[in-house]
């Protein structure tokens, strides 16, 4: 299990477990994380898991993929380190992470 930490734009921070293996997103449902909608259940069709890194942690993880790119393009809050957490494997790697939630989700 690692330890990530949602943030939302109120600043109510969610510390979830998430599961090795498993997406960030799931991780986010399964702990009832509000401002994850993930309507498409992870298939990278939809931009209502959309999350903020933090610069540093944007430099390790690494930017979004062409589906994911698409899909976050017309995102009216995405930042240059905005992903779709349904696209993130949590790793041991991640332990500590924190990402942000935007206002509202696509």
């Amino acid at each position: 299990m690692t330890t990530v930490t949602f943030v939302e734009t109120d600043g109510t921070r969610h510390e979830v477990q998430a599961r090795n293996g498993r997406s960030l997103m799931q991780a986010a449902v399964q702990n009832a994380v509000p401002g994850i909608d993930a309507d498409c259940g992870g298939k990278c069709l939809c931009a209502t898991c959309h999350v903020i890194l933090p610069e540093e942690w944007y430099a390790r993880i690494g930017g979004p993929n062409p589906d994911e790119k698409v899909m976050l393009d017309p995102t009216p809050e995405r930042a240059p380190t905005s992903r779709l957490s349904c696209q993130i494997v949590v790793t041991e790697a991640l332990e500590g992470l924190v990402v942000y939630l935007p206002a509202y989700q696509m």
